[in-house]
């Protein structure tokens, strides 16, 4: 029976501003009062804008073969998406479950990005920034969730892997999309060269396994989704216990 995506919305309420400033390039440089200030209101504005949602769905791995040209392919159960590329095999080896997940923070984010380009474009670049950081805070909460998801089946998962890392083709886009039904659950669509809009969108998959991989974090406070976990509140462990 095919899977049926799920859809959820998250809360995100505050961004590191270290991370907003790493978007932004930052090196240490000296930060005036005014940009300090300017940079706050594009937090603000971003957040106060910005509606993170994902579409998640788990898949099992049906096989694993070569294509005639002998590039390596994972093939998942009910479903058309194939994970395609050596960089697929090395970040799947072993792996019994496949999550994955696309999670976009809107059309107004887009809308607002460019009503500054033609307006203000200190507070495009600075808004840029916040809205780049709060996408990553969604997947992150996206990945969260997958994390819960094999954890509560004896499973765990390494890091996610988005199309057009190593050798993972964009081409995996279109696919990926309509196996979430993103296109029509989160409004997600498509250039000719694959780029999404909203641009402040990720897709990518995570790998769920029998046993804790190199990737799994040893512990909750180092983790990148211990600010969305809830794990440990609902069965008493962690994804690394």
């Amino acid at each position: 029976m095919p899977v049926a995506p799920t859809l959820t919305s998250y809360q995100i309420d505050a961004l590191d501003r270290n991370e907003v400033l790493r978007y932004l390039g930052y090196r240490g440089q000296e930060v005036t009062p005014e940009l300090d200030g300017r940079l706050d209101e594009a937090i603000a504005s971003c957040l106060a804008i910005g509606r993170a949602r994902a579409s998640i769905a788990v898949y099992n791995v049906a096989g694993r073969e070569e294509l005639p040209d002998g590039t390596p392919q994972i093939a998942l159960e009910d479903t058309a998406l194939t994970l395609v590329g050596s960089s697929m095999r090395r970040h799947m080896a072993g792996a019994r479950k496949v999550g994955v997940l696309a999670v976009t923070i809107g059309m107004g984010v887009e809308r607002e990005l460019k009503r500054l380009s033609l307006t203000d474009h200190l507070g495009q670049v600075l808004f840029d920034a916040a809205a780049t950081t709060m996408v990553e805070r969604a997947a992150d909460a996206a990945e969260a969730t997958l994390v819960g998801m094999a954890a509560r089946e004896g499973l765990y998962t390494n890091f996610r892997f988005s199309p057009g890392y190593g050798d993972m083709p964009m081409q995996t886009q279109p696919v990926l999309l309509d196996a979430l039904d993103a296109r029509r659950r989160l409004g997600i669509t498509l250039s000719p060269t694959l780029l999404m809009t909203p641009t402040k969108s990720v897709t990518a998959v995570v790998g769920m396994f029998d046993t804790p991989q190199p990737s799994t974090h040893a512990s909750c406070a180092d983790c990148f989704c211990r600010a969305f976990c809830n794990l440990r509140a609902t069965t008493g462990r962690t994804c690394h216990d």
